[in-house]
């Protein structure tokens, strides 16, 4: 075998598959247990590396929003600057919209919205943001490309994602490794990258950035509270949310399976020695 990548590497670029892409399936779907997670992200927590691009008065789009918790919180920080955030799923934006009107915040609104086709004109953002949202799209380098249209010139584009193979914990537990394994099949069987935050560079490049800056940080759970808040939702996940039925779907996992998994993160919870670490990649691309 020769040194390097091959054509069938699928994290290469020229597999952005704009003609042959699967149909794109969400992998962790909208259950309670998966948008409690999602609420406890903030600007401090998640976009951490955005932080010393961000200005008043900035135009700001915050691509896959959710339910808004990151998109309220930089709200503040560009005022009187607009945040637009956009997600595909109606329901979810309905939160978003009701944390937007508890804020009291006047210059943050939601929309449903599609990353293909930005409903927006040529070079209408000062700042374009993406968090969690490339490792789920069979297209990332398509998606991009339209989030540098509406970009403009001399703007940015923000983008932070997962490298779930990287992720390590302890105690070292096989039902957490079936976690792992049976996550990573679930997202490459809908066409999805779960180490998108090592091709970040790669795909900033393809989609017409040239100065790109990269960092990388980590999520991490060893707290108390902390373990009992990320492994509480994932043994709930395991069995209730959209992973666990694409899992029994696709013969990637068994029902027993996912209980196996489910009980391994309860175990990892209560353990006072427990310790979890997830990386992520980062990018500031400048258009």
């Amino acid at each position: 075998m020769s040194i390097g990548s091959t054509p069938e590497d699928p994290y290469l670029p020229e597999t952005d598959r704009s003609e042959t892409a699967p149909p794109e399936r969400y992998s962790h779907g909208h259950h309670e247990s998966v948008l409690r997670t999602h609420s406890w992200r903030t600007v401090q927590n998640s976009a951490g590396y955005l932080l010393p691009h961000l200005a008043a008065g900035q135009r700001v789009l915050d691509v896959g929003c959710g339910p808004g918790t990151i998109t309220v919180d930089l709200a503040p920080r560009v005022a009187p600057g607009e945040v637009v955030g956009i997600d595909s799923a109606a329901d979810v934006i309905e939160q978003a919209q009701a944390l937007a009107a508890d804020s009291g915040l006047r210059n943050v609104r939601f929309s449903v919205g599609d990353v293909y086709a930005l409903d927006f004109p040529d070079d209408s953002f000062d700042v374009v943001h993406a968090h969690q949202v490339m490792q789920h799209l069979a297209r990332p380098v398509d998606a991009m490309r339209e989030m540098r249209r509406v970009l403009k010139p001399g703007g940015i584009l923000a983008v932070r994602d997962v490298i779930y193979g990287s992720t390590s914990w302890y105690p070292a537990l096989p039902a957490l490794d079936l976690w792992l394994a049976s996550m990573r099949a679930v997202m490459l069987g809908n066409g999805a990258f779960p180490d998108a935050g090592r091709s970040l560079k790669a795909w900033a490049r393809h989609a017409g950035f040239h100065s790109i800056e990269c960092s990388a940080t980590m999520w991490c759970f060893a707290t108390d509270a902390e373990r009992d808040w990320w492994g509480s939702s994932w043994a709930e996940r395991a069995l209730e949310s959209s992973f666990a039925a694409q899992a029994i779907e696709t013969g990637v996992a068994t029902l027993s399976d996912l209980q196996e998994i489910s009980e391994g993160w309860r175990y990892w919870a209560a353990d006072a020695d427990g310790w979890l670490g997830m990386p992520h990649g980062e990018i500031i691309a400048t258009k």
